[in-house]
């Protein structure tokens, strides 16, 4: 009998550490190739770890909770001879003192090299071109041949029902985060400066809480679901709808419902007693995981980029039209739309109109302290996400290619993977313009922080009905305010003006869009 350890892989590429969150076998246990044995915590996401190996786990290196660098074996995973076995008392204790025991219950097949290239494939995204594939979003455990289990993302608390496309519904390319050096243009930066540390790459989660849920929309439901979510003063707007056709479920409910009672019952013993002495009533949280990431994120960027901040007030009325006029439409039966949707065609369409804001900055380029300024021609548009775990922001490969109904379901597909916590990795890495939804919130701007990587990003404010001035007249209006953050190196007071105002000019007349 053989032993085989696991080493923690690189999930995220580039990624240095993780956390060992819960273990999914213990020793004793059988395991099949691709068989989820664990999950970790990385600086960006929750993630699966399937088994390289077929057979019988033998011992678990690392206990729950700690952190541990890519590359240290965290499980060995037997391979039992024929006519032999181990139980799990023997498999407790260590390998060396484990005498083998026969039994007549089948031996765990052995992983055959073939296999593990399989494993190799399914865990860096690389399946072979016969492996099938899935839509985004849904976990239906296909038959042999189908795609694997690999580094994904931690499965919803509810079980999930396979999402229908709506007829006539195009299925959103998949890009991938790396994009073809054609695709970029590049911008020497004379004089030379100061040689840096290269800017981190890794897309930063940018600040100021926002959701990606739309401003004015409507939640589909069933009556009696709203009726019960009337009942005990549920907004729909915030549960995690699993429907098939993404609607709200009586389940949804339940959970949700479950959640809050969790968080109130916590509410009730927040405070301390006061007869404890004060050092004694603060508690300590470790930072780690997603808020590490984060917390670094943004001091690089804050420290690193000059950031400039403009703001200009729009009037978003006609948007709120064009937004009602799609929710009726045949086309859109079944997808929610949101001003969101505007908003981010919007910045596409900005984008082209003013090249360097979807760009990055580059120390150090050739290795001589000259600098260089990367344009980007493509557009992957990250939206910041508020989830359980904290501020992220996945982004939409190669936006640019999508149409209205395209792109909106992307960011229906986006905003239910974030709020469930089932972003992957790869989805967060190679942004190259943010927009944040702090409106969601109620909150009418501000001044969020660039994602690392970028040069701009995008604050979008409530939209609310305020007295405006039209032709002479004082008339109620939908406005909203923009608020753009710019890294000054690249993008100077005239360009953010620019690209702001056109933004804005889609706000006040989506119509042309179809120029």
């Amino acid at each position: 009998m053989t032993v085989k350890k696991f080493n923690l892989p690189d999930v995220g590429e580039g990624l240095t550490e993780a956390e060992i969150v819960s273990w999914k076998v213990k020793p004793g246990d059988t395991v099949a190739i691709n068989d989820v044995i664990c999950e970790i915590e990385t600086a960006k996401s929750l993630v699966e770890l399937p088994s390289p190996y077929a057979g019988t786990v033998a011992e678990l290196l690392v206990a729950e909770g700690i952190t541990v660098e890519v590359g240290t074996a965290i499980i060995g995973i037997s391979d039992n001879a024929p006519g032999e076995t181990a139980s799990t008392s023997a498999l407790a204790a260590p390998l060396a003192e484990q005498p083998a025991a026969p039994s007549a219950a089948v031996p765990a097949p052995t992983a055959a090299p073939a296999a593990e290239q399989v494993f190799e494939a399914s865990m860096y995204g690389k399946l072979p071109a016969d492996a099938g594939t899935s839509d985004a979003g849904t976990s239906d455990g296909g038959p042999a041949g189908g795609p694997l289990v690999g580094s994904g993302p931690k499965a919803d608390a509810v079980k999930r029902r396979p999402r229908k496309r709506p007829e006539g519904a195009t299925a959103v390319p998949a890009a991938a985060a790396n994009t073809a050096p054609a695709a970029v243009e590049r911008v020497a930066v004379e004089p030379a400066v100061e040689p840096t540390a290269p800017a981190n790459q890794t897309p930063g989660l940018a600040g100021l809480g926002a959701t990606v849920s739309g401003i004015v929309n409507r939640v589909l439901a069933k009556p009696p679901v709203r009726k019960i979510a009337r009942d005990l003063g549920i907004d729909l707007a915030d549960v995690v709808p699993t429907g098939a056709r993404g609607e709200v479920t009586r389940e949804d409910l339940v959970s949700y419902q479950s959640q809050r009672d969790a968080e109130v019952d916590q509410a009730d013993k927040f405070w301390g007693a006061s007869k404890k002495p004060q050092d004694q009533r603060v508690e300590r949280i470790p930072v780690k995981g997603v808020r590490k990431a984060t917390a670094k994120a943004m001091v690089e960027s804050a420290f690193t980029a000059p950031h400039v901040s403009i703001f200009v007030d729009v009037d978003a009325s006609r948007t709120m039209e064009f937004v009602k006029r799609l929710k009726a439409s045949r086309d859109f039966e079944g997808i929610k739309v949101s001003p969101l949707l505007i908003l981010s065609k919007a910045v596409i369409w900005a984008a082209a109109r003013n090249p360097s804001v979807n760009a990055t900055w580059v120390d150090n380029a050739d290795g001589n302290g000259n600098a260089e300024i990367l344009v980007k021609h493509y557009m992957n548009l990250g939206i910041a996400a508020a989830t359980p775990r904290g501020l992220m922001v996945p982004n939409i490969k190669d936006a640019q290619d999508l149409s209205l109904k395209e792109l909106a379901l992307a960011l229906n597909e986006l905003a239910s993977t974030a709020r469930a916590g089932r972003t992957q990795p790869s989805q967060m890495q190679g942004g190259s313009l943010t927009i944040t939804n702090i409106g969601a919130l109620g909150i009418d701007t501000g001044t969020p922080i660039i994602n690392p990587g970028e040069v701009a990003i995008v604050a979008f404010g409530t939209i609310k009905q305020k007295p405006w001035v039209l032709d002479g007249e004082v008339i109620p209006r939908w406005i909203t305010t923009l608020g753009g953050s710019f890294d000054h190196r690249v993008v100077d007071g005239d360009l953010s003006a620019r690209f702001m105002a056109d933004v804005a000019s889609i706000l006040e007349e989506p119509a042309l869009l179809l120029d």
